[in-house]
């Protein structure tokens, strides 16, 4: 009889040390554990953000031919891609004017925004904040800093613009000249690196080329009109101007015209072909430089779109950009093509 309640109480003693066991381990384990009212209340879901169709497309200035252009194949692009465009911008080149654009999208939950930047470092910390959201950043024609965006849709190497500018104006005043150049502004990343190109073909190969004087244009015809006439008067021996802008390129020509210094001084720069095409037919401008504007509108989207779908990353070679086929990509750069040079044989194929 002692036997048996001995190895009753024996029995019992294990099964209470075998519950207690299992409930210090559920007790242990539940603060872990994903199903505790505790842990849900902690860790609140993450919402995936809403996918809207939504593209702004955000030029440097609205009601240019240029940046219009542009917005003609961007819209293109969308249209074949089911997205839903918005191009809008200011109607005066600034940094800061372009910011409340960026905001009313970031509120507004768009997917996309591509933008041209007056300034890299003025709109860095907007385009940060819609990063944060997750919309998908991208540059097109003008760059940012490379942490406020994912890739940058850049119309040629800076090489590339900047060593046709100068080879082709070689080509019409001789190797040993004084020059001037009429930039945009001075805090645009595009004319400084285009600057920075010109600077280094003159001194590898055209060493007797001496830039006297370097002014604004500003996206401003009238401006860059008075500025060219100031250049002229205090550097009278200039014999060429290189303008890397397009408003301010067929402003310099007109001052050219109003001179009386056609056939004395050479203008060369970029622009858009109807923008400059008469002073081309006159013989003021020898040579244009530029891209296919509309290809540049319509690379842009397909870069942007690709990113949201996962079809372009980091590491990549080349994109697949609808009618325009493959395009290459180095780093974080995707690359339209080599500079297009118009001149009055071709000029009138071109209706931009």
């Amino acid at each position: 009889m002692k036997k048996k309640v001995y190895a009753g109480f024996i029995s019992l003693l294990l099964v209470c040390l075998l519950v207690g066991c299992v409930q210090q381990e559920v007790q242990t384990s539940s603060p872990n554990s994903t199903n505790t009212t505790e842990n849900i209340q902690s860790s609140p879901a993450i919402t995936p953000k809403v996918m809207t169709g939504k593209i702004g497309f955000l030029p440097k200035l609205k009601n240019i031919n240029y940046m219009d252009s542009c917005a003609k194949g961007a819209e293109e692009a969308a249209k074949e891609l089911g997205l839903n465009l918005t191009y809008d911008g200011p109607t005066e080149a600034s940094a800061e004017l372009q910011i409340p654009f960026i905001k009313k999208w970031i509120d507004e939950n768009y997917d996309i925004i591509a933008v041209s930047a007056n300034d890299p470092n003025i709109l860095a910390p907007v385009l940060k904040e819609a990063m944060a959201k997750g919309i998908t950043v991208v540059t097109w024609d003008a760059d940012t800093t490379k942490d406020a965006r994912e890739f940058f849709i850049n119309q040629a190497t800076y090489e590339g613009v900047g060593y046709t500018l100068v080879d082709k104006l070689v080509e019409e005043i001789g190797e040993n000249a004084s020059i001037g150049i009429l930039t945009a502004s001075l805090s645009d990343k595009n004319q400084n690196m285009w600057l920075e190109a010109i600077k280094q073909r003159i001194a590898e190969k055209y060493p007797n080329i001496k830039i006297v004087v370097i002014l604004p244009g500003q996206h401003d015809a009238e401006l860059a009109t008075t500025n060219t006439k100031k250049m002229l008067e205090m550097y009278p021996e200039i014999k060429g101007i290189i303008v890397p802008e397009s408003e301010s390129f067929p402003a310099a020509a007109k001052a050219i015209k109003e001179l009386g210094k056609k056939g004395q001084v050479a203008v060369i720069g970029l622009t858009t072909p109807l923008s400059i095409k008469e002073y081309v037919k006159e013989g003021i401008v020898k040579n244009v430089v530029l891209w296919k504007t509309e290809d540049l509108g319509y690379l842009t989207v397909y870069t942007a779109k690709a990113l949201v779908d996962g079809k372009l990353k980091p590491g990549d070679t080349s994109i697949d950009a609808g009618r325009l086929g493959n395009k290459t990509v180095i780093g974080d750069e995707v690359l339209l093509g080599d500079p297009f040079v118009f001149t009055k044989d071709n000029i009138d194929e071109y209706n931009y």
